[in-house]
């Protein structure tokens, strides 16, 4: 089993940034990669950026060039650079990680940008 624990949310005007954390611990060493998902409302969950325990990084192509995925292996710690904020960014981000089989979720956190 894998636990994820998110932090970093908030409210922020258009163009402001934020960082988003996500924590894993138990069987982290199952863990192949990790990312970020949002969902907005009324809208499915999308994937945003992910990275790979060989550090292969994917980004969505609406978040290109505004956010950035990191990785600190020493903390277990996943985090989301969110630049150049927009309001269309506006939904709860939800942390993943997933081994060969399995997918584990954070329970999200909420990021609202004002316009």
């Amino acid at each position: 089993q894998v636990q994820l624990v998110e932090s970093g949310g908030g409210l922020v005007q258009a163009g402001g940034s934020l960082r988003l954390s996500c924590a894993a611990s138990g069987s982290i060493f199952s863990i192949k990669g990790m990312g970020w998902y949002r969902q907005a409302p009324g809208k499915q969950r999308e994937s945003v950026a992910s990275t790979t325990t060989g550090g292969i990084t994917n980004y969505a192509d609406s978040v290109k060039g505004r956010f950035t995925i990191s990785r600190d292996s020493t903390k277990n710690t996943v985090y989301l650079q969110l630049n150049s904020l927009k309001p269309e960014d506006t939904a709860v981000y939800f942390c993943n990680a997933y081994t060969f089989s399995l997918d584990y979720w954070g329970q999200g956190t909420q990021v609202t940008v004002s316009s």
